[in-house]
């Protein structure tokens, strides 16, 4: 067991394994076709499609943002005297969880299938499930049993949505307007417990996140096409900024999440003095 002064490498190493695994079987199945026919999928997000094994190299390989943000969150949880509330696992966790967001993401750009699609789509219900389950744990001062059994049901919650039929204005469809709405949640929860002041946390961390999210989601409705932005056959994309844009809100998250220290209340300290 690492000492207090040690940096813990576990975090790191099933970070690292993961991505190795992850990406390793994203190439296999996308150059063997595991994945299925292009239907399409995906390709409303202007790059035209490659007559290669990747058919859109930018919103694919702009993926790999997602794979070293989750590293740096597993390497930066092992660090001596690391916290992530009461149980620095869930900062291991939190750092899988952004690292599978890359293949995910990319299976679908770089092939558009519809098994491609929903990976893509699983990827973002894991961390809009880890985000607002967090916070909703925290607000309610329960533990991780409960904060697991929210992160399965947000996830069955947006697997349940994805099936809707209909256009959903601003977000296209009803599995985004789950994840944009599970990302509110995770929002208006940060905000309560700034509210109660009952942590010391790192502001500029909080605002960094929010504003690449906010960023990226201006660039992922400007980057469709029919836009006047979009060029189809350039390898600068404004989705592939989306993703980079993701990826360091998600690592800002993380930070913020770190930074957080208990505050012991004024009225606690003279009830125990008493």
């Amino acid at each position: 067991m690492p000492t207090a002064t040690q940096r813990d490498l576990r975090p790191f190493a099933l970070a690292g394994g993961v991505a190795v695994v992850s990406v390793g079987l994203w190439w296999l199945a996308v150059a063997h076709g595991w994945l299925g026919p292009d239907v399409g999928r995906g390709d409303r997000f202007c790059e035209a499609a490659r007559g290669a094994v990747v058919l859109q190299p930018a919103n694919t390989f702009s993926n790999a943002g997602f794979v070293l943000a989750g590293l740096a969150i597993a390497w930066r949880a092992g660090a001596p005297g690391t916290t992530i509330a009461a149980n620095p696992r869930l900062a291991a966790a939190l750092g899988v969880v952004v690292v599978l967001l890359g293949p995910a993401s990319a299976a679908m750009h770089a092939t558009q299938s519809a098994l491609g699609g929903h990976l893509d789509l699983l990827s973002m219900y894991l961390i809009a499930a880890f985000a607002s389950s967090y916070a909703v744990t925290r607000v309610l001062g329960r533990g991780t049993g409960f904060f697991a059994a929210s992160f399965v049901g947000v996830v069955a919650v947006c697997e349940l949505v994805e099936r809707l039929p209909g256009h959903v204005p601003v977000v296209d469809s009803p599995a985004n307007l789950a994840f944009g709405l599970f990302l509110l949640v995770a929002l208006g929860g940060e905000a309560v417990l700034w509210r109660r002041g009952t942590a010391r946390r790192q502001a500029r961390w909080g605002l960094a996140s929010a504003g690449a999210l906010a960023l990226a989601f201006a660039i992922w409705n400007l980057a469709k096409d029919g836009s006047p932005l979009c060029h189809p056959d350039s390898l600068l994309q404004g989705h592939a900024a989306w993703h980079l844009l993701c990826a360091v809100a998600a690592y800002a998250l993380y930070r913020l999440y770190a930074s957080e220290r208990v505050v012991e209340r004024v009225s606690e300290r003279v009830s125990d003095a008493a």
